[in-house]
């Protein structure tokens, strides 16, 4: 993956019930501050939204934006069957990508 690429991307929960739809002009470090916890207020933070199940990479954040409010302005159903035809497993997407690291957080 291209990481100055922008893209659109669905988090989900452990139990694979919450869903969280964004955008990024660098995935891989975002996907990360998710898992971290980076912003411990967040939405994704409070209800521990940090596997990866799906993204769609764009040349421009502008396109990404534009599909992101495409997604957002679906249904549930429709979120989970754009999952499904990529993913139909929900495996964390991103589960390699940061096996050197341990993710921890120090308070």
């Amino acid at each position: 993956m291209d990481k100055s690429s922008s893209a659109v991307y669905i988090l989900t929960n452990r139990a694979n019930k919450v869903l969280y739809t964004g955008s990024t002009v660098e995935l891989v470090g975002r996907v990360w501050k998710h898992k971290t916890k980076f912003f411990l207020n967040a939405f994704t933070a409070k209800y521990n939204v940090d596997k990866l199940v799906y993204f769609e990479i764009f040349d421009r954040i502008e396109n990404a934006a534009k599909r992101e409010k495409q997604i957002k302005a679906g249904s549930r159903q429709k979120k989970i069957d754009l999952i499904n035809s990529m993913n139909p497993k929900w495996k964390d997407l991103s589960e390699e990508w940061y096996e050197r690291f341990v993710l921890f957080r120090v308070d």
